[in-house]
């Protein structure tokens, strides 16, 4: 999971041709263009192999929140997820500090060898985190596999400010992968796998002077930040009380500061900007919007001029771009849907925002 990481939007393409905004959310073609996507993804997206994985996610959830999981072969999906998985061999495995989590792809998974070889393991944080939410969007049960070896490994991930790097062989460190770890103890209910406290200091130093959260200490205030950081928060259980009080100097964070920052990312279209003086982008709609939604401060958002926002970026192939007059891709299309989810929307399946996948399989029913 990762803010643009995986955005393979127009960037380096021609505008899509310009029609009239429609006036609806068009269900049907949006399910059209995921199973497009869940039988063979488009050329441009070769660059991304490596996370395919990350987009498998995009497609699997979205069915979910457009109410049409029963498309694909759930088992078969599940299947494919598992055998992404890095398990150690033996003991010495698990004594070389290595993640064993998921990869990304089969392009990044070598075959066995006779000759004892050390073979790369690259198993990535974000990938892990997108492997265990298809896989409880699909209904297997987590119980059944054992994630030992993934929680006692992560804990080598975690650096001692509180941060976690999202690979064991070294890499940047930010909240995206505090995100990520709080997001694998809570949909496998074991949190040996991270020291809490430490990563609450590190998001708490992450916190700017304007209220919203940048990637790292010092780092200007960001959109996608700022909901790994009060995400990975609630997840943890640190902001449970202050979400019951009323009284703003009981919070870990200040509160009424990070709501004025999040409000004020509302653009004059009705969409929502990541940064100051940046214009209006789909993703943000979700990243800023379930922010506001954790805080119960939803009814702060104009609903019909957000949704407004949104169709203009709504593509006739179904899917949603980055911004109006854009060819769709995949990322954007995921967080426009979710963005719906939480605006709402009939026939769509509500969105648990935490997690940022649909409530019931948030709570695996």
């Amino acid at each position: 999971m990762s803010m643009e990481s995986v955005d393979n939007s127009s960037e380096g393409h021609p505008s899509s041709p310009s029609s009239p905004p429609s006036a609806i959310f068009d269900r049907d073609r949006h399910i059209t263009f995921l199973l497009m996507m869940y039988q063979l993804l488009p050329s441009p997206y070769q660059l991304q192999e490596i996370n395919r994985l990350t987009l498998a996610y995009f497609v699997i959830s979205g069915l979910d929140i457009l109410g049409a999981l029963d498309q694909v072969d759930k088992d078969a999906v599940a299947n494919w997820v598992l055998s992404l998985q890095v398990h150690p061999r033996n003991q010495a495995d698990r004594n070389r500090r290595e993640f064993f989590g998921f990869l990304g792809s089969r392009s990044s998974q070598f075959p066995p060898v006779d000759n004892g070889a050390l073979l790369p393991n690259n198993s990535h944080l974000a990938s892990t985190y997108c492997a265990l939410a298809i896989l409880k969007i699909v209904g297997y049960k987590l119980s059944n596999n054992d994630f030992e070896p993934l929680l006692t490994s992560m804990r080598n991930l975690q650096q001692p400010d509180g941060s976690f790097m999202p690979i064991h062989t070294g890499a940047e460190r930010d909240l995206r992968f505090v995100y990520c770890a709080a997001a694998i103890s809570f949909m496998l209910n074991d949190w040996s796998g991270m020291d809490k406290e430490k990563a609450k200091d590190y998001i708490l130093q992450c916190q700017s002077y304007d209220g919203g959260f940048g990637l790292v200490p010092c780092a200007e205030s960001h959109g996608g930040a700022t909901y790994c950081a009060i995400a990975s928060l609630r997840l943890m259980g640190f902001l449970e009380e202050d979400l019951l009080k009323s009284s703003a100097t009981s919070s870990v964070i200040d509160v009424p500061l990070l709501l004025d920052w999040l409000v004020q990312r509302l653009g004059t279209d009705g969409g929502f900007q990541g940064r100051p003086n940046k214009v209006s982008d789909t993703c943000y709609a979700f990243w800023i919007g379930a922010a506001l939604r954790i805080f119960r401060g939803q009814d702060f958002i104009d609903k019909g001029a957000l949704r407004g926002f949104l169709l203009t970026c709504q593509s006739e192939y179904g899917g949603f771009s980055k911004v109006p007059g854009e060819f769709p891709d995949l990322y954007h299309s995921y967080y426009g849907f979710t963005a719906f989810g939480l605006l709402e929307e009939p026939d769509l399946l509500s969105i648990f925002p935490e997690l940022g996948i649909t409530g019931l399989s948030a709570m695996g029913v």
